[in-house]
């Protein structure tokens, strides 16, 4: 909510501010008049930005009453009516956002670095032909071993709050109480309070990076070149390399 207060000065007429006496009339009568000075008049109002509302008089859902963060009342399809799927899809959006904002840096980082000759490494459309510690199948096995293991305890997490904060292996390791989906301790390296405002921050933030993403992939698709070379090619002729030519192209 923001309240905005403005002070207008309005020319109001009052007796006996100021005269003025002149002749006037055939008669020579003395006519007077008053010249009111002109006083400042405050007046308040306030301007209230309501939340929940993802277009300017619609109707927010009931079960989206702009409590959780990133909420403006989008769901178009009904598709988190069910309290357990609100649940599941608020931290579903939560984790996708952030995997998103750490590929966004990883795609684009390294081609502006490598385009400034700090490094050397491939695109990251062309990362998966370079060769690493072991075959591409075998990479594959072992991330889809680990991310399963990390996407079954956080689906624990969501169903019951706090069963997983315990280490299965290293007994001595555990997590602090903690709200899901933030889970602090060794995940908090800096201390972030996760209060709303950077709860919002942080989804709108990753909403953005997923959206960037799929812009990324579709540029590609089009362009055969990464976000920083369509960048540098748009820049060195601004009025040709567009992107009406492009789809023109």
């Amino acid at each position: 909510m923001a309240t905005v207060t403005t002070q207008a000065s309005a020319a109001v007429f009052h007796p006996s501010a100021t005269r003025s006496r002149f002749l006037g009339g055939s008669a020579g009568k003395l006519n007077e008049v008053s010249i009111r000075r002109a006083l400042p008049i405050n007046r308040a109002f306030k301007v209230e930005a309501k939340k929940g509302e993802w277009l300017p008089g619609a109707v927010s859902p009931a079960y989206l009453d702009g409590t959780l963060a990133g909420d403006n009342g989008f769901d178009p399809l009904g598709l988190a009516e069910d309290p357990e799927n609100l649940k599941w899809f608020v931290q579903a959006e939560l984790v996708n956002g952030r995997w998103a904002m750490l590929g966004v840096a990883g795609m684009l980082l390294p081609e502006v670095l490598t385009s400034a000759g700090l490094i050397s490494v491939p695109k990251w459309y062309d990362a998966g032909k370079a060769e690493y510690f072991a075959s591409s199948s075998t990479l594959f096995v072992i991330e889809f071993i680990l991310f399963h293991y990390v996407e079954i305890r956080r689906w624990q997490d969501i169903k019951k709050p706090g069963s997983v904060n315990q280490d299965p292996i290293f007994k001595s390791y555990s997590l602090p109480p903690n709200e899901v989906g933030y889970p602090g301790g060794i995940f908090n390296p800096l201390n972030f309070a996760p209060t709303l405002e950077a709860k919002e921050k942080e989804i709108a933030n990753g909403r953005l990076a997923m959206l960037a993403f799929l812009g990324f992939l579709v540029q590609h698709n089009v362009t055969g070149k990464g976000p920083f070379d369509n960048l540098l090619q748009h820049l060195s002729d601004p009025f040709h390399n567009t992107i009406i030519q492009t789809l023109k192209g």
